[in-house]
């Protein structure tokens, strides 16, 4: 597997991580035992940065990852989240930036994933009401406390990223980046490089949407959160299809599967690229794993971009409420 670095000086990871999030939650059925055997798979395949987060299953899912990790926790690179917060019922109440509040929830993190240390802790969301050098600062807090080595912000606007790093170095910035979400390339990318910090695309198949695998809502199983989005919904999935039809016919011609075409490209964008597609299965981890090994040719991403310029998808990335939390 290929190694990229994580920021200015930061560590090497795999070119490819792994998203635990669907494992636990929002996308359809779970199934711990083929999450735990997909995670050990991962790791056999030299992929090892796991992303997760404490909103995903309410802590569930770093539950889920820790004893995944277990007795293997030299070979994982971890990265958790925090400042989503949910009530025990599960409904999204804020985002929670407050300093108190990122010391009590890098310690709960601690405890559901049963290490001593996170590799890499990210701000899921900016807090508005907080000021982004409050919780940095209280993030490089934990630095000093030995209870992480490195810090990520995630969905922040240019201003924010600037203004944080002024506080603590930031190694990495996650937010949504694919074939149908091209908009950090306007000024977040940018701003990243400018400062030497690696970028993290989450979501890089488009939820899952970029492998084809989706042709109609019915195709989603009920309660999946995909179907609340505006992009999976009427006019807007009809239009979207044309996007997914024209992945296949390249990836076709070039002997892969969509997937590992959309992969390839967010690869090919940069060295400080990481994606970290998210999958429950060993089957979709193999077929993604693959992307590593195609090339594409300067004429291929020419045309690609000819093909998928940005601004093509239809609909917001997530409902209304939402998208006011990203991009701050």
């Amino acid at each position: 597997m290929e190694t990229r670095t994580l920021g200015k000086n930061g560590p090497k990871v795999s070119a490819l991580g792994l998203g635990c999030m669907g494992m636990s939650e929002f996308y359809g059925t779970q199934d711990d035992a083929e999450s735990i055997a997909t995670i050990h798979r991962a790791l056999g395949l030299g992929l090892d940065f796991l992303d997760t987060a404490d909103m995903y299953g309410c802590g569930k899912n770093e539950r889920l990852v820790g004893q995944a990790i277990k007795d293997r926790r030299a070979e994982v690179f971890l990265a958790t989240k925090f400042g989503n917060v949910r009530d025990e019922q599960g409904k999204f109440i804020g985002v929670n930036g407050h300093p108190k509040y990122v010391h009590s929830a890098c310690d709960a993190s601690l405890r559901r994933l049963g290490v001593d240390v996170i590799d890499l802790y990210y701000q899921h969301r900016v807090d508005p009401n907080v000021p982004i050098e409050d919780t940095i600062g209280a993030m490089g807090e934990l630095v000093h406390a030995g209870k992480v080595r490195w810090l990520g912000m995630s969905e922040a606007a240019p201003a924010t990223i600037r203004r944080a790093v002024k506080v603590h170095p930031i190694a990495a910035l996650q937010t949504e980046y694919s074939l149908w979400t091209r908009d950090p390339e306007k000024e977040v990318l940018p701003t990243c490089r400018e400062l030497g910090i690696a970028f993290v695309p989450y979501s890089p198949l488009g939820r899952g949407f970029l492998s084809g695998r989706f042709k109609a809502a019915g195709d989603l199983e009920q309660g999946d959160r995909r179907l609340d989005m505006p992009r999976f919904q009427g006019e807007n999935l009809r239009r979207n299809l044309e996007i997914v039809r024209r992945v296949e016919a390249m990836a076709n011609r070039k002997k892969c599967t969509p997937a590992q075409l959309a992969l390839a490209w967010l690869l090919a964008q940069g060295k400080d690229i990481i994606p970290i597609p998210g999958t429950k299965r060993r089957k979709y981890l193999e077929e993604n794993v693959h992307a590593v090994e195609v090339e594409l040719t300067p004429a291929e991403l020419k045309e690609i971009d000819e093909k998928l310029p940005m601004g093509m998808t239809a609909g917001d990335r997530y409902p209304a409420e939402a998208m006011k939390a990203v991009n701050r």
